[in-house]
């Protein structure tokens, strides 16, 4: 029985975090040469993401390449709002500002993973509560 409710209170918190960023990101698309949305990721994985893990749970090819940026080098455009913007653009930038908190205060370890060349596919991973892996992940498309 105990364990019955450990893993309930597990899937509780991760169904949280899914929630809080499924909240969070709906609706927002990545601008690049395509507009990608977002979709909640979560692993039941342990232990630290290192590329080679990534690329395996991901099914890349074991040589694709992988490059790490901190949330905030990957998300600087979109949350930083100039004074051309009009209120739908600002409006957007506070929500993407809302993803980006929403993404630290429940996610440790947050790394972005930019997986391929040109077409580019992105995972915003961290690290749970409950020691999983969860996160984000949309497309960029860089010629």
């Amino acid at each position: 029985m105990l364990a019955s409710n450990s893993f309930k209170t597990t899937a509780t918190m991760t169904d949280s975090i899914a929630t809080q960023l499924t909240q969070a990101s709906k609706g927002l698309l990545f601008l690049s040469e395509t507009d990608a949305p977002f979709e909640v990721i979560h692993w039941q994985t342990q232990g630290e993401l290192t590329p080679a893990k990534l690329l395996q749970l991901t099914e890349h090819p074991p040589d694709a390449p992988v490059e790490i940026v901190s949330v905030d080098d990957f998300f600087a455009i979109a949350t930083q709002e100039e004074d051309w913007h009009d209120q739908e653009e600002r409006q957007t930038v506070q929500r993407f500002q809302n993803l980006v908190n929403t993404l630290k205060q429940n996610l440790s370890q947050l790394q972005v993973y930019r997986v391929g060349s040109i077409e580019i596919d992105v995972y915003i991973i961290g690290v749970t509560d409950c020691g999983g892996l969860a996160g984000l992940s949309t497309k960029l498309v860089e010629t």
